[in-house]
């Protein structure tokens, strides 16, 4: 599985799972990491402006331990 982030300049991240692993909240918090860290690499004072996530309702990015990490993402 891979889970792509993206803005209208391209691709930011792009995360792939192991075959056999399955996405859970942790693993997406760990990604949220990763993409925030890729922003600020490749998209300097993006943060600062704002992130627009946009989220279905899979468990992994309605989770508690989910919501908790992006309250705090500045």
């Amino acid at each position: 599985m891979a889970t792509v982030f993206w803005d209208a300049k391209g691709v930011i991240l792009l995360d792939i799972l192991p075959q056999g692993q399955c996405i859970n909240a942790a693993r997406y918090c760990s990604t949220l990491g990763r993409l925030k860290e890729a922003i600020r690499r490749k998209r300097p004072g993006l943060l600062r402006r704002g992130v627009v996530l946009q989220h279905d309702n899979a468990t992994p990015h309605s989770a508690n331990l989910t919501q908790q990490r992006l309250q705090r993402y500045d």
